[in-house]
């Protein structure tokens, strides 16, 4: 298995990731954009339970990440829920798009919190030697300021000290947090695991076996049945070093 190739420029830029979402009755729309995905979601509930949800990819970094939406239905009959670890419990999440799922899951949280519209939006920037400072605004006003020493946040209380790695964050934010700032916590946590890609230059990566050692069996596409027909899309990839481009109408 060759190693993945390296971006020489890294160093100097930002990782960027935003997360949109709105309602109408009975109805959550939601997207994801970041420097390697763009997905959308579209979610009907009751009240009560996800009746119906939709995921669709406008950007993806492999040609296997469009069929995900199909193992995405298996959130529809849930009760819905603040809680994204309950969320994860209901279905195996490493069957999923880790993307599209945390974006739907995030729908399914929004629609319990009964709130009209959500923006997060985060930025990492690169890292010198391990450290960085990641950061998360919600709904336009900042939430969220991590310092980061490799896979530890740093500064400030009460996260200061707590390692990102495995399942044992989550399990404290949620217990620990009230459901907004739990649920900003693990949005962020995730856009610093990711942010770590940009230290790759992916064009150069003919498909996701490549990739595996880093990504194991993490997800729909790097599963053992489908990595070796995961080939990579070329260019991709975008830097969003000096900001996303205006999302539209729609937020």
């Amino acid at each position: 298995m060759s190693p993945v190739p390296l971006r020489s420029d890294y160093g100097s830029g930002v990782y960027r990731r935003r997360i949109a979402l709105w309602t109408e009755d009975g109805l959550v729309r939601g997207s994801l954009v970041d420097d390697f995905h763009d997905f959308t979601v579209r979610l009907e509930h009751d009240g009560v339970h996800v009746l119906k949800i939709e995921g669709a990819a406008r950007r993806i970094p492999w040609v296997t990440c469009p069929a995900a939406a199909v193992p995405l239905l298996r959130l529809e009959g849930m009760p819905l829920t603040r809680s994204l670890r309950q969320i994860a419990r209901h279905t195996d999440p490493r069957a999923q798009c880790t993307h599209l799922f945390d974006l739907a899951s995030l729908a399914v949280s929004f629609a319990a919190s009964g709130a009209a519209r959500r923006l997060y939006e985060l930025a990492v920037p690169d890292r010198v030697g391990a450290r960085t400072e990641a950061t998360l605004s919600r709904d336009g006003s900042p939430a969220l300021r991590w310092q980061i020493d490799a896979a530890r946040v740093e500064d400030p209380p009460p996260f200061a000290g707590r390692s990102l790695a495995g399942g044992g964050f989550l399990e404290w934010v949620e217990a620990a947090l009230d459901a907004d700032l739990a649920e900003a916590a693990q949005v962020l946590r995730r856009a610093v695991v990711i942010s770590y890609g940009r230290r790759f230059d992916f064009d150069r990566v003919p498909d996701a076996r490549t990739f595996q050692n880093y990504a194991g069996g993490a997800c729909f596409t790097f599963s053992p049945e489908r990595v070796a027909e995961a080939v990579r899309v070329v260019g991709s990839v975008r830097d969003w070093t000096a900001g996303l481009p205006d999302a539209g109408g729609g937020l």
